[in-house]
């Protein structure tokens, strides 16, 4: 049931909207006092409404209505590329973070990063809320990841990721792996997964005596990595697009149907493409000088 605009809501519910802490943090926050409520040290199940005056550390802070703080960014990244700090060679280029707009937040979640080492699809969320809603459901889509490797697979190694059992003895619902092209001593493979992440991808390929140099995500459930989107760029997702990763797949289609789906659009796997060259944790905004 949507909550009405003015119905109170807990305190750690409304600072992890705003962006400024988890709610865990916020409990914390609450317990050492830096928190105030209409002038009075804020308690544990606090609620508080959009008139109540709230401070941290004695700064106001503003509220945001429950819909209006939703936003997230897809973001190109490069392979070994750090969202929050400039790479040594280019000391005076400016990292994404520091590039998002100021609504977006100053409190960042990556959902479902991918390893620094790699790079692609990046989903950035400045919303507490949102970004725990994101982390959950991104379980359940299907993902296309572009892996390159050194020679060609056997069929016999192409069946062992199609098994998709890791280290650990879990095991990744695989849904396809299909040669993508390469040049020289290097090819790519286009996989196909549900809820896979790049670390477990990468493990995927090595455990079946594969050397992986480069993966890169260019599909998470109906999100594509297109052409139109440069490395080190980025956009806000539509709340169309929102909604349809929160969508729990039985409510529309299958994975392997997104997967038909995004082809279709592309008019061949995400992961044809080639590349032109060779953890969820929050991050906060870097200032930096102009």
């Amino acid at each position: 049931m949507q909550r009405q605009r003015g119905e109170p809501e807990r305190l750690q519910k409304v600072l992890a909207r705003a962006g400024l802490a988890s709610r865990r943090e916020a409990e914390e926050w609450i317990r050492a006092g830096r928190l105030t409520v209409n002038g009075q040290a804020a308690s544990l199940g606090v609620r508080v409404g959009p008139d109540d005056e709230v401070r941290l550390d004695g700064r106001v802070i503003h509220q945001r209505a429950p819909r209006s703080g939703g936003r997230a960014y897809l973001y190109h990244r490069s392979p070994g590329e750090s969202l929050d700090a400039a790479p040594a060679d280019l000391p005076q280029a400016v990292p994404l973070l520091a590039r998002l707009p100021k609504r977006a937040g100053r409190r960042f979640i990556l959902v479902s990063p991918m390893p620094r080492i790699d790079g692609g699809l990046e989903l950035v969320c400045g919303d507490g809320e949102l970004g725990a809603r994101l982390q959950r459901s991104v379980r359940g889509l299907s993902s296309e990841l572009s892996v390159r490797v050194r020679g060609e697979l056997t069929e016999q190694q192409i069946t062992g990721v199609l098994g998709g059992v890791l280290d650990s003895g879990e095991k990744l619902a695989v849904l396809g792996c299909e040669p993508a092209g390469g040049e020289g001593a290097n090819r790519w493979y286009s996989i196909t997964a549900v809820g896979a992440s790049g670390k477990d991808v990468r493990q995927l390929f090595e455990r079946q005596g594969a050397i992986v140099s480069r993966v890169l995500r260019t599909r998470l459930g109906s999100i594509v990595l297109d052409r139109a989107l440069a490395r080190g760029h980025f956009r806000e997702l539509t709340r169309e697009e929102l909604d349809a990763l929160q969508a729990e797949p039985s409510e529309g289609k299958s994975p392997g149907e997104e997967g038909d789906a995004a082809r279709q659009s592309t008019g061949k796997p995400p992961g044809r493409r080639r590349s032109r060259g060779s953890p969820g944790a929050p991050v906060r905004r870097r200032r930096t000088r102009g």
